[in-house]
């Protein structure tokens, strides 16, 4: 039987390419799944895509909205009675302009999609946790968190803000059974990214199966005595 067998999985930007990788990993072990997008019809999806889980729910969500996020949480809990894993995967990417070209809202748009997510979870899910007697917390970061890059300060920022947070998590609930760790990605090879870079070699890409399973990993016992890690996840690239 799996260590996972009849534990509550929570994943966010579960229609998304590595969200869903995220819920299909952990549907083989007889989880439940509690699957947080905005495209519905991008989770049911998901949910068709999945085997061997005991039960999976869609949860609309905007985690740019601290209500939608408790609401969200809230049904989570009265649907399963708890958390274990919080797969914090949504997030995206966008090239810019030079920074001093860069107006507010493209700003704004990095900090919200790859950074107040994240918070807004992990500050609704913890307390649950707690109560629980601790959990598991996997955040996306980035390899673009540890070198800024040029066109990309926004993304770069956002990303060592979901580093720094999670180092930050880690430290407040060391000794509460809640570990927080965080993958840094490198090109994940996604068709957006094929599209987006038709000359490069895709084989030195990041498949988000393999992400799926180091997030897995860290969700697992084996992982018992990890906390605050940032996993560098490169591939060749």
């Amino acid at each position: 039987m799996s260590e996972f067998n009849d534990k509550v999985i929570l994943v966010t930007g579960a229609a998304g390419n590595l969200g869903h990788a995220v819920a299909q990993g952990f549907s083989g072990h007889g989880t439940h799944l509690a699957l947080l997008d905005l495209n519905t019809q991008g989770i049911q999806h998901t949910i068709e895509s999945c085997e061997g889980y005991i039960s999976a729910k869609a949860f609309s969500t905007n985690l740019i909205e601290p209500a939608s996020v408790d609401a969200s949480i809230a049904a989570v809990i009265e649907e399963f009675g708890r958390i274990d894993v919080l797969a914090n995967i949504a997030g995206g990417f966008t090239m810019g302009p030079l920074i001093q070209d860069t107006d507010d809202k493209d700003w704004d748009f990095m900090m919200n999609l790859n950074v107040r997510s994240v918070f807004h979870t992990c500050r609704r899910v913890i307390p649950e946790m707690l109560g629980n007697g601790g959990g598991r917390i996997i955040n996306v970061s980035a390899r673009a968190a540890e070198q800024g890059k040029g066109r990309m300060g926004p993304y770069c920022a956002s990303k060592a803000a979901v580093l720094t947070l999670t180092e930050s998590l880690a430290a407040e609930n060391k000794y509460d059974n809640i570990n927080v760790n965080c993958i840094l990605p490198g090109t994940i090879d996604t068709p957006q990214n094929r599209e987006a870079m038709p000359e490069a070699d895709f084989s030195h890409w990041v498949p988000p199966a393999a992400l799926a399973d180091v997030v897995m990993f860290l969700a697992s016992d084996a992982a018992r005595c990890v906390t605050g890690a940032a996993v560098p996840v490169y591939g060749q690239s």
